[in-house]
């Protein structure tokens, strides 16, 4: 079954040959495109999305403000970043919004298809150049809650997993369980730690140390 993805960028000739990039992966076809984040939000209510690729950058609704909105609404979708800029700040509030990767626009052909797929594991792409700036940031705003949480050893152990970057297939396996059973056990813990996503859930397992 093919990914549908969403194409979000405001240049027409930059879009075309994103799509041109991504559509040569038997995997993912580009069902949708847009030029803002605001058209971008209109399509995935009306339409099946399994991934936005998205610009930060853009008139009327930038990528950053479509990202909060478009996963507030709709967690599922797996949001991809693209930038020019080399910017620490930019990926630092994409991620924060819930965004699967960063990547700039110069990245070769096959980096940004392994981030499709990555995205669609559950896993985090950074890119290298940005990667070393902007995890430290998010490792010092990520607090520990008041509460002490008391976790299972079976969910310590995933936990700690999902900060190792293992995606829920990787963790089915090692653990010998299904990926539905690893899906139940991280939403149980998210909703004990009180995070929202699994990106969150990789930071606080790295920043408290866990294992």
């Amino acid at each position: 079954m093919k990914w549908r993805v969403l194409l979000v960028e405001d240049q027409r000739i930059v879009r075309q040959g994103l799509k041109m990039i991504l559509e040569q992966d038997e995997r993912i076809n580009v069902t949708e495109e847009a030029t803002n984040g605001k058209e971008a939000i209109d399509i995935v209510r009306k339409n099946a999305i399994d991934l936005v690729m998205m610009d930060i950058r853009m008139p009327v609704m930038n990528g950053i403000e479509a990202t909060r909105i478009i996963r507030n609404e709709f967690p599922d979708i797996k949001i991809l970043m693209l930038t020019t800029f080399n910017d620490e700040a930019y990926a630092y509030e994409a991620l924060k919004e819930g965004a699967s990767a960063f990547l700039l626009k110069t990245a070769a052909p096959e980096k940004l298809i392994e981030a499709v797929y990555s995205a669609m594991k559950g896993g985090l792409t950074l890119h290298d150049e940005v990667a070393a700036k902007v995890l430290p940031r998010l490792l010092e705003r990520t607090e520990k809650p008041e509460i002490e949480v008391e976790l299972t050893e079976r969910e310590l152990l995933i936990t700690k997993l999902v900060g190792e970057g293992k995606t829920n297939k990787e963790i089915a396996a090692e653990l010998y369980l299904s990926v539905g059973t690893v899906k139940n056990y991280i939403t149980t813990i998210l909703q004990k730690i009180g995070l929202r996503d699994r990106t969150q859930l990789a930071i606080y397992a790295v920043k408290h140390d866990i294992s």
